[in-house]
């Protein structure tokens, strides 16, 4: 696949978790960014599967809640999320994968966000944190789990479908 063709489809999957983030009425955090960025791993340089997290979370607090602390910490932390699966699917694949590393990522992303961007910037107390993290945490996994099994095959098939060349039989003449 040339290289147009992957950045195509790489807005194609970036306008697209921007505009379903947008969705009025959606439950918090039930969006398909992880399930995107774990196939887009497998195809993209460091750089910009990095940038590939961090700019959807930054682009879509400038459109919404706007800048804060938690801005960089969540976008950096995205951004790891999205190297982390590029050293992960170097040797995994599958569905199977995909929901195991959502699991772990979703668990670990929001440990490192839910956790202290309260306590730390916001004097919310660890104990009020924890508890309010912990619906929001089962809610963030169902929603990454099943985009992760369902989604992340679909577009990680997308992303390296290559392109058939179809060549015309022509016929042979006998002589």
């Amino acid at each position: 696949m040339n290289d147009k063709k992957n950045w195509i489809k790489s807005i194609v999957i970036f306008i697209s978790i921007f505009a379903i983030r947008l969705l009025p009425f959606r439950a918090p955090n039930v969006e398909p960014l992880m399930a995107a960025i774990m196939p887009f791993s497998k195809t993209s340089s460091k750089i910009i599967t990095f940038s590939f997290g961090f700019l959807s979370i930054v682009i879509f607090d400038f459109f919404t809640s706007g800048f804060g602390v938690w801005t960089l910490i969540t976008a950096v932390s995205y951004g790891f999320l999205g190297l982390g699966a590029q050293m992960y699917f170097k040797n995994h694949s599958g569905w199977k994968n995909y929901a195991l590393y959502a699991l772990w990522g979703t668990i670990l992303y929001d440990i490192v966000t839910g956790l202290t961007i309260g306590p730390l910037f916001f004097n919310q107390s660890f104990m009020v944190s924890l508890v309010g993290q912990i619906p929001f945490t089962i809610l963030h996994l169902l929603g990454n789990v099943s985009f992760a099994i369902v989604l992340s095959p679909v577009i990680e098939r997308w992303l390296v479908k290559k392109e058939e060349k179809v060549f015309a039989k022509r016929p042979v003449l006998a002589l």
